[in-house]
């Protein structure tokens, strides 16, 4: 299994930026894909991009044009750069890969968008 950490995550205002790491603890060119997803309270987890190990990327209609998802295969890590953020994007923030078989998921990220 591969074991995703995430970290960045913090308070902004509106319109600030964030980026937010998916570290893993083997090569992210071995995996199928990685993505980000999130969970506001009284929400269900939304998804809100992807990267495949050849770099294509999706994204969700909410962040699309927001936010950038990417990935650096030589630091096994995986990144969500956020911009324009808004009080809807508070949530927590989880990495998953895909490896192995299976879905994998980090512990998450507490981001927070608040005057």
């Amino acid at each position: 299994q591969v074991q995703p950490v995430e970290s960045g995550g913090g308070l902004v205002q509106p319109g600030g930026s964030l980026r937010l790491s998916c570290a893993t603890t083997e090569s992210t060119s071995s995996f199928n894909y990685m993505s980000w997803y999130r969970q506001a309270p009284g929400k269900k987890r939304e998804w809100v991009a992807s990267v495949t190990n050849s770099r294509s990327t999706a994204y969700g209609d909410s962040v699309k044009g927001r936010f950038t998802i990417s990935r650096d295969d030589a630091r096994n890590t995986m990144f969500l750069q956020m911009n324009s953020l808004k009080p809807e994007d508070t949530a927590v923030y989880y990495c998953a890969v895909f490896t192995g078989g299976q879905l994998n998921w980090g512990q998450g990220t507490q981001v927070t968008v608040s005057s």
